[in-house]
């Protein structure tokens, strides 16, 4: 390569790191490791349901020795990663303060690990009694994108309480990149959740959702605008659904001060922006499908649904 060429293009690299100085003003600035934060969540689920995603312990159990270990290595693996994840969110942070922070969260989050479990195991019992197609348990723990994006959002919505900066977001578009299902860690989600089939469904950083709730693919509970950006950072912009609330496929609910009540049903394809009462029932009016054979002028029939 020709040394002027070489040095024309290092040159003009330089110049965009400096045209980004927003992105790039701080040059040594530290960042969570995103292929140990994706080891950390295998090791964490691992540990939730032992002998389903990995064969150091057969049958679903898991030895106390094991247990130990596994839970040791989360512990120094988590601790090192929230370290960094607070040096970026504030490089003036003495290392010192970082490790003691970190130390703490991590301790937090460990505590925490065991009622993560149960929760995860009512959402099980949940997909198991809402989908008749599931021929067992362990098949709706191995198998269902909408069970492995729960799995992940319980675990990151623990580290979003506490503040970690980046790696529950790290954790959430992992979930999202392997099932197709988009939740945001902020996302306050209740007992016994369900999300059948799941491919597309988005659930945005304000939403609540009450307990024994279902969702089909495709739904959104999502803001109503964001054009103000960052103005609205902090702000409840997406919807809160009751408990014993379910969504078809395709619907949308959207808006800080949408309330679903309890008990509630969105038929698929709604388009919800006003407050549903409770046992509530949506669906939308005025459809038609209308069937011809080719080349006809005439449909074959009609029908309003």
């Amino acid at each position: 390569m020709n040394s002027d060429r070489l040095d024309a293009r290092i040159s003009a690299i330089m110049d965009g790191y400096e045209a980004e100085e927003l992105l790039f003003k701080e040059h040594k600035r530290i960042f969570p490791r995103r292929d140990v934060i994706y080891r950390l969540m295998d090791e964490i689920r691992y540990l939730l349901f032992p002998g389903y995603f990995d064969d150091e312990s057969m049958a679903g159990m898991s030895s106390d020795t094991l247990l130990s270990e596994r839970l040791l290595r989360i512990e120094r693996i988590l601790c090192e990663q929230v370290r960094r994840a607070l040096l970026y969110g504030d490089p003036r942070m003495s290392n010192r303060d970082a490790y003691a922070q970190a130390d703490r969260i991590t301790g937090e989050f460990l505590d925490e690990l065991g009622n993560i479990q149960l929760m995860l195991l009512k959402d099980v019992e949940a997909a198991y009694d809402g989908d008749p197609a599931a021929t067992g348990r362990e098949e709706i723990v191995l198998c269902y994108p909408g069970m492995r994006a729960i799995m992940v959002h319980r675990i990151a919505h623990e580290l979003y309480l506490r503040n970690v900066p980046l790696i529950p977001r790290l954790m959430s578009e992992k979930a999202h990149s392997e099932t197709g299902i988009d939740i945001h860690p902020g996302a306050t989600i209740g007992e016994y959740f369900f999300i059948d089939h799941g491919t597309g469904v988005v659930i945005g950083e304000t939403t609540e959702i009450g307990c024994h709730a279902k969702i089909y693919q495709g739904v959104t509970l999502g803001a109503t605008s964001t054009r103000k950006g960052q103005a609205l950072s902090g702000i409840k912009r997406h919807p809160t659904l009751g408990d014993y609330v379910t969504v078809y496929s395709n619907a949308s609910v959207l808006g800080g001060d949408t309330y679903i009540g309890s008990g509630s049903v969105i038929g698929g394809s709604a388009f919800v922006v006003e407050s549903v009462p409770e046992n509530g029932r949506v669906s939308v009016k005025d459809q038609e499908v209308v069937i011809r054979q080719f080349g006809a002028s005439e449909p074959v029939w009609c029908y309003e649904i």
